[in-house]
């Protein structure tokens, strides 16, 4: 028995259904959260006996680092030379895995699948993530809102973890009725027909092209989307704002800045930001100004935009990529992601955005945002092992989505495919794109034309690189068509990867 879990699991409990989220998200976003965040290192290195050892193998002494600045001198942690390189037990605290209550695997996507424990505790804090988004984009604490967990159900970060916050959400008070059927179709359907009716609005959530297929077939099954006031809630990957209106027009949502929300999220560190009705505002001016997409992110190419809170996810930049500090069953100290992508102060990117003649906080009210937090943004390309390289360019899925949503192009075709560089008999290299059609479409050649050169157009819009370092006779893409669902590129039930080396 652990005399003191009853006792603290109480305690989180009460303050967790007690706390005016809105009070507490301002005073963090006003507040210095380097005492918390020296707290939390401090904690670490007393209880946790990898991180000590680690610490102690870099040389570090760890009773002089007392400020901010010596905070950001520590080395970095990494899946290799941390989680890989140290038992699961001593990367717990007090050595003891027993002392979490759940664990959850990784995907896997980049090697072996790492496991990830957890307490309630943990996922308390992440709720307020998920509260964040009921109650500030779909007003869920004053309407009646149906949940429907669309992620796989099992060891996986995804389905639990959701389903779990959504519980704390309900247990809070909010009108909320969480049902499960994870990422079968079939079942989803069942549910929605007969549970949605009762309810003000439907929340589905899951990953973006799983979501968007549910949608899709579920259309073609007749189920009435338009009737049931959607919102979705997504998660895993980068999407474009066409994506956003294509789904939404299908799905009868009137407003993309308040319908939506997507979250930053990993298996290592769970929920790290959010979409707010003003981050979705401001990704959708900036869908229209890929030169002030270039000039605030150094990409034209849009990256997910969210905002976080420095006491709970404490976000650092290294070399363009991003670095988090946060509590957990395994607490994370200066833990490098891979992720590509920066940090910005409220202020900073509101006023840059002014320079450019947009006001963001008056875009977000006249949308419909009824709460804006001056909490600081990041900002997230994914991370660059997604892409491909060829000619030198790296080719990022994202920008070839984008290509795939066109009008001319969308009715036509999931939106999944396989971003490959072959080489042909010649040793040619070519930029090769498998693509999954939708249901009923033959795959003609004059239609894979029309999607190659959509992709094209795309590119030379967004990728400078590629516009410039791909010999004009060597930039048309070479697309194959696959029935949806094909096991060589589209196995149904696995997470899809959109690129391959």
């Amino acid at each position: 028995m652990h005399p003191d879990r009853a006792a603290q699991a109480l305690s989180a409990q009460q303050l967790f259904v007690r706390r005016d989220l809105a009070q507490q998200l301002r005073e963090h976003a006003s507040g210095d959260p380097t005492p918390h965040l020296l707290e939390l290192f401090e904690r670490t290195r007393t209880t946790v006996p990898a991180y000590a050892k680690f610490l102690r193998q870099h040389g570090v002494d760890a009773a002089r680092v007392r400020t901010l600045e010596d905070f950001r001198q520590l080395p970095l942690t990494t899946k290799s030379n941390y989680h890989h390189h140290y038992p699961l037990t001593e990367r717990c605290r007090e050595g003891d895995l027993s002392e979490s209550h759940m664990v959850a695997a990784s995907s896997g996507s980049t090697g072996e699948p790492t496991f990830w424990p957890r307490s309630g505790t943990d996922e308390l804090a992440v709720s307020a993530r998920f509260e964040q988004v009921f109650r500030d984009s779909f007003a869920a604490d004053t309407r009646r809102t149906l949940a429907v967990v669309c992620f796989p159900l099992g060891t996986w970060v995804g389905g639990m973890f959701t389903a779990s916050c959504c519980r704390h959400l309900a247990t809070k008070g909010y009108p909320i009725l969480l049902v499960t059927p994870g990422n079968q179709k079939a079942e989803i359907f069942r549910v929605v027909r007969a549970l949605a009716p009762l309810f003000e609005q439907t929340v589905l959530l899951g990953y973006p092209p799983f979501l968007k297929d549910v949608i899709d077939v579920g259309i073609a099954e007749g189920v009435p989307w338009h009737s049931y006031s959607l919102k979705l809630v997504l998660a895993g990957e980068v999407f474009s704002e066409e994506w956003r209106t294509l789904v939404g027009e299908r799905a009868g949502m009137n407003n993309p800045v308040t319908d939506f929300a997507s979250l930053y999220g990993t298996a290592d560190g769970g929920v790290l930001g959010n979409e707010t009705p003003l981050t979705v505002s401001i990704r959708r001016f900036l869908a229209d100004r890929s030169d002030v997409a270039q000039a605030l992110f150094g990409e034209a190419r849009l990256p997910t935009l969210v905002q976080y809170d420095p006491w709970e996810r404490y976000f650092e930049e290294h070399e363009r990529t991003l670095v988090f500090s946060g509590d957990g069953g395994v607490p994370h100290l200066r833990y490098h992601i891979s992720d590509s992508g920066g940090i910005f102060a409220y202020p900073t990117l509101i006023e840059r955005l002014r320079d450019f003649g947009f006001d963001a906080e008056l875009a977000a009210r006249n949308a419909g945002a009824t709460r804006l937090h001056r909490l600081p943004f990041v900002y997230v390309f994914g991370r660059s092992h997604f892409a491909v390289s060829y000619y030198g360019a790296n080719v990022f899925p994202d920008t070839v989505s984008i290509g795939l949503e066109q009008p001319e192009t969308r009715a036509f075709v999931t939106g999944k495919f396989v971003l490959e560089v072959k080489e042909d008999g010649a040793r040619d290299r070519q930029l090769t794109i498998a693509v999954e059609l939708a249901p009923g479409v033959a795959a003609e050649p004059a239609l894979a034309e029309r999607v190659a050169a959509a992709i094209l157009t795309v590119l030379l819009r967004l990728n400078s690189e590629f516009a410039n370092y791909v010999p004009a006779e060597r930039r048309l893409p070479h697309v194959t068509l696959w029935p949806a669902g094909h096991p060589e590129y589209f196995p149904v039930g696995v997470k899809h990867r959109y690129a391959r080396k």
